[in-house]
C-alpha cells in the first residue's frame, strides 16, 4: 500500500503538457521557459481584459494527461480509483480506513493538512476566463488556511486558454439566470453585514482591518453557523482570502453566489448566508471596491553560514529528505514502479530519476533531455549546489521574484526555512558524508 501515499505531499499538482518543448522539465534542473510563480496583483486592466478563448477539446485532453483528477474533482472526466486519488487516500487515511497498518499512525501525521482540496465544480461558472488562464501561468497562495499551494507548472499560455476554457464549458450556462448586478451597492453598509454574519470566523481579507470573527482563524476554527466538527475544519481550510474577491469574480457572478452558494456549486461548503438582495449588493460593493492596503512582499530570508560541525547523512535524511523530498523522489521498486514526478516522471514533468530514498540514490543525479545523468550537487552559474539552489529557489518564488533557471522545490508547499537549507548546504560543501 506504500504507494498510496507516494504523493502525499502532491495535492493540486496538475497536469501533462503535450508539447515536449514545455513538459520534459525536471523537478530540480535548470529550465529555459518563462518563469512562472507568485507575482504581483495584476493591474485593473489586467482583471478586466478578457483572454481569448481556447479550444475547450484541447483542454479537456490536457486536463485528463496532467491528472488533475488526481486531486480535484469536478474536472467532468471519470473519478479515480482509490489507489490513484491522493485526497481520497488521505481521507481514507484520515478516517481510519488503514488503522490495521503497522504506520498508520505516521501517514496520519504527514497526511493531517493534506486531506482537503477545493473541487473545480462550476469554476468556468463563478470565476473569470482570465483570471483562471492567469491563476494557471502564476499561482499563488489563495487561501491562508490551507498549508499547501497550487504548484508552478510548465504550462503555455495557449494551454492555459485551453484548460481555462474547458473548465468553463462545463455544465449548463446558467449565467443568464443570475440576478442583474443593478447599482453599486453601499460598501459602508456591506462591511457591517460582514462583521454582523462574522465572516471573519472562516474568511481572512488581506488590506483591510480584520473582519469579525467568533473564533481566530485556523484549520480547527469552527465557523459561526451550525454544522458538524467535521463540515467545519474543511470548510474553514478552504475559505479564500477575499482580497482576491476582485480578480476572480464579475459583480454579477458575486451576487449570484452571495446570494445561494449552491445553486451555482452544488458541492459547496459555503452555506447560504441568507441576505436580502440588496445586502448582497453591498457586500459585492466591498469586496471589490474596499481600498486594500498593499500587502508586503514575503522577504527572500538570507542564506546562513555553513555549520563548523559534521553533517552526516542520515540528519540530512532524518531533517529534509524523508520528510519532505522523497514524496515527488521516492523509489519505484517500493511503489509498484512509481517513483513519483521528480523520479519516474508525472504530473507534466518527464522521468528524471531524481531518488531521496537512499544514500545511493541521492547519489545519482537527475536525467536530461537526452537520458544523460548529472550530479545535483553540481555548480550553478553563481557556485551554488544545484539542490541547494532549488530550495533557495522556491523562496524566491514566494516573494513574487522567480528564478527562471531553476524550479523551486518543494513544489507547491511552503519553502524550508533556512535552517534546514543550511543542513543540506552544509552536507555538500563537506563533501556529503555518510
Amino acid at each position: 500500500m506504500r504507494h498510496l501515499f507516494l504523493f502525499a505531499l502532491l495535492l493540486l499538482l496538475g497536469c501533462r503538457d503535450r508539447a515536449p518543448s514545455r513538459s520534459d522539465e525536471a523537478a530540480i534542473p535548470a529550465s529555459g521557459e518563462r518563469a512562472t510563480a507568485v507575482s504581483a496583483a495584476p493591474t485593473p486592466e489586467a482583471v478586466t481584459a478578457d483572454e481569448p478563448p481556447g479550444d475547450a477539446g484541447r483542454g479537456r485532453e490536457l486536463v485528463a494527461q496532467y491528472e488533475c483528477r488526481r486531486c480535484h474533482e469536478g474536472t467532468g472526466l471519470a473519478a479515480e480509483p482509490l489507489t490513484r486519488h491522493c485526497v481520497s487516500c488521505h481521507t481514507k487515511v484520515m478516517a481510519g480506513g488503514f488503522d490495521e497498518r503497522p504506520k498508520a499512525a505516521e501517514w496520519k501525521q504527514h497526511v493531517a493538512h493534506l486531506s482537503v482540496v477545493p473541487s473545480l465544480h462550476a469554476a468556468g461558472r463563478r470565476f473569470d476566463r482570465g483570471w483562471l488562464v492567469r491563476y494557471l501561468l502564476e499561482p499563488h497562495d489563495l487561501r491562508p488556511a490551507l498549508t499547501q499551494a497550487m504548484p508552478r507548472l510548465p504550462l503555455s499560455r495557449e494551454q492555459a486558454r485551453d484548460i481555462a476554457t474547458y473548465l468553463a464549458s462545463l455544465g449548463p450556462d446558467e449565467r443568464a439566470a443570475q440576478p442583474e448586478a443593478s447599482g453599486e451597492g453601499n460598501p459602508e453598509r456591506g462591511r457591517a453585514v460582514m462583521d454582523a454574519m462574522q465572516c471573519g470566523s472562516c474568511h481572512r481579507m488581506t488590506g483591510v482591518k480584520p473582519l469579525a470573527a467568533a473564533t481566530p482563524l485556523g484549520p480547527e476554527a469552527p465557523t459561526t453557523y451550525q454544522r458538524s466538527a467535521e463540515e467545519k475544519r474543511p470548510a474553514v481550510i478552504l475559505a479564500p482570502d477575499l482580497k482576491y474577491t476582485r480578480e476572480r469574480m464579475r459583480r454579477e457572478r458575486l451576487v449570484a453566489w452571495l446570494l445561494d452558494p449552491a445553486a451555482m456549486k452544488t458541492d459547496t461548503l459555503m452555506p447560504k448566508p441568507g441576505l436580502t438582495p440588496e445586502q448582497a449588493q453591498d457586500v459585492a460593493a466591498y469586496l471589490l471596491g474596499a481600498a486594500l492596503e498593499p500587502a508586503p512582499s514575503p522577504a527572500v530570508p538570507a542564506p546562513l553560514p555553513n555549520l563548523d560541525r559534521r553533517v552526516p547523512y542520515e540528519e540530512v535524511a532524518k531533517a529534509v529528505l524523508d520528510v519532505t523530498c522523497r514524496h515527488c523522489h521516492g523509489n519505484p521498486d517500493e511503489a509498484i514502479g512509481d517513483g513519483g514526478p521528480g523520479n519516474t516522471g508525472g504530473f507534466g514533468f518527464r522521468k528524471r530519476g531524481i531518488n531521496f530514498t537512499s544514500y545511493e540514490h541521492a547519489q545519482g543525479g537527475y536525467l536530461d533531455d537526452a537520458g544523460k545523468r548529472h550530479s545535483l550537487f553540481e555548480p550553478m552559474p553563481d557556485g551554488t549546489p544545484r539542490l541547494v539552489a532549488a530550495l533557495w529557489a522556491r523562496h524566491r518564488e514566494v516573494a513574487g521574484k522567480p528564478d527562471p533557471t531553476v524550479r523551486g522545490m518543494p513544489l507547491g508547499l511552503p519553502p524550508l526555512p533556512p535552517e534546514q537549507i543550511q543542513l543540506v548546504a552544509t552536507w555538500v560543501a563537506q563533501g556529503r558524508p555518510r
